[in-house]
């Protein structure tokens, strides 16, 4: 039970220095949906489907580059020549972008419904973001943490403070000081919000100079095609994940009626927001138990122990579902400021059980990240993004924005069912799946009744949560008592 406190321990470090950055879309949701900023949730809408396009792209240019480096540095005798190809590469590749996109931003404006004034702002951001992609691999690589989250921090601290002046105080200032009026422009915050993304990447850009100088730029044309072969299904695995993520706001845009889209959009983005608390906590898990995970394998019986783990997930999960579930009503208006946007909550219940199945999913990936057989892991991504397209172009048409939500559940649940099947083929787990079946189950049950059936009866809504954590805590005494007695 020691090694499960380590476990967690390792998990709020992780957790802490890669999760906080990605705080910042939710921690923008309450300025961006206040109707003194984005009037409407069509503006909202807008933003949410460049953001969209924004992690496809950077999961384009990254091309699966970033996971080549880290295993041909570990592997490579002359990490210098890992370091200068990778390098080269990402650079080449970048500027190539760059010059592409500003020459063809009009056409690009076109094909996206994306208005053209954004897209040359659009091209830097992920231009610069590109550039940094190998020097933040090159900190984790040779274990400079402190760096690697000060910089990542600093970049939040940069874009959400610039979001703050651009959006809130600059207005007030331009009416009291003629130097303030001459920077402040009326009816303008969305190209605010990606100026304020601009810069702060370029800040980033520049804090990790330092690296550009200390890199021996020596190209290694054999290594450098060894390393996008292997990065060539790592990109097809992030390019199916980035459309079971956000390509369903692209598709809201080209399926819906286009007076209609970009408030749907809008809408469904910023309920989306709240099943970031099931988002967190998986992303947190997950980079706390993958070094576990590899560090363990040759251990005696690592199995049981890998069941366990996905045990304590599949129960906090289920904790946090019902929870965000409860509350829902009262945290709304403090991060969904307009009601416009309320009409929307339908999908929060289902979003967060798609989370959650998500969670699960990347839980039960030990079996083909442990037997190398990462290949399926891609095939499983690709078949979530079938499923994700298919849905979606069936349902949008017909139900809209909880037609991408269905979609959602749908595409991570059989990414779930999937990983297991194959899991107990080539990597038998003896999971508790009578245990974690009425974990599971309980919890989506209480959360139907409680979100679409006692609205407005908080105090109903809670006694079920009370009841959910009473029964976790019996099945789970034994367990919680050694935990807190471990040292």
């Amino acid at each position: 039970m020691g090694a499960f406190k380590t476990l967690f321990k390792q998990t709020f470090i992780y957790g802490l220095a890669t999760v906080l950055p990605r705080m910042l879309s939710f921690l923008l949701v309450p300025l961006y949906t206040d109707p003194s900023v984005l009037s409407s949730p069509a503006e909202y809408g807008e933003v949410s489907l460049i953001f969209s396009y924004f992690v496809l792209f950077n999961v384009i240019l990254a091309y699966g580059m970033e996971t080549a480096f880290f295993r041909f540095y570990n592997k490579e005798n002359d990490q210098n020549r890992v370091v200068g190809t990778s390098v080269i590469s990402l650079m080449v590749s970048s500027f190539v972008f760059l010059g592409a996109g500003l020459l063809f931003q009009n056409h690009i404006a076109t094909i996206t419904d994306i208005p053209v004034k954004y897209i040359n702002l659009v091209v830097w951001i992920l231009f610069l973001d590109a550039m940094v992609i190998i020097p933040f691999a090159w900190l984790r690589a040779t274990q400079r943490p402190i760096r690697y989250a000060f910089v990542k921090i600093l970049n939040v601290a940069i874009n959400l403070g610039l979001n703050l002046f651009f959006l809130l105080a600059l207005k007030d200032l331009a009416k009291e000081n003629s130097l303030w009026d001459s920077i402040y422009v009326p009816n303008f915050e969305i190209s605010y919000i990606f100026i304020a993304n601009l810069i702060a990447s370029l800040v980033t850009l520049v804090l990790m100079l330092p690296f550009y100088f200390k890199v021996k730029f020596q190209f290694d044309k054999l290594l450098w095609k060894q390393m996008l072969k292997y990065a060539v299904p790592v990109l097809i695995a992030g390019v199916a994940f980035s459309i079971n993520e956000t390509f369903d706001r692209i598709l809201l845009d080209k399926l819906l009626p286009q007076d209609i889209a970009d408030t749907q959009i809008g809408m469904y983005s910023a309920c989306y927001k709240l099943a970031v608390f099931m988002t967190l906590f998986a992303t947190a898990f997950r980079l706390g138990i993958e070094p576990y995970f590899f560090s363990h394998a040759k251990s005696d019986n690592p199995q049981k122990n890998y069941a366990k783990i996905l045990e304590f997930f599949v129960a906090f999960g289920s904790i946090i579902l019902l929870a965000v579930v409860v509350f829902a009503d009262i945290m709304k208006p403090y991060i969904v400021r307009s009601e416009a946007y309320w009409e929307a909550m339908w999908i929060v219940p289902i979003v967060l059980i798609a989370n959650l199945c998500l969670g699960i999913y990347h839980n039960l990936s030990v079996w083909y990240k442990i037997t190398d057989k990462t290949k399926i892991g891609g095939y499983i991504s690709v078949f979530g993004a079938i499923v994700t397209l298919g849905l979606n172009f069936w349902l949008i048409p017909m139900i809209g924005y909880r037609g991408s939500a269905i979609a959602t559940l749908a595409a991570y649940s059989s990414m779930m069912v999937v990983s297991y099947y194959f899991g107990k083929k080539y990597y038998p787990i003896p999971y508790n799946l009578k245990k974690m079946g009425i974990y599971l189950s309980l919890s989506i049950l209480f959360s139907i009744i409680a979100f679409y059936y006692l609205e407005h009866w908080f105090i109903l809504q809670f006694l079920l949560l009370i009841v959910f954590l009473g029964i976790v805590y019996v099945m789970e005494k034994k367990e919680i008592q050694q935990f807190l007695k471990s040292k």
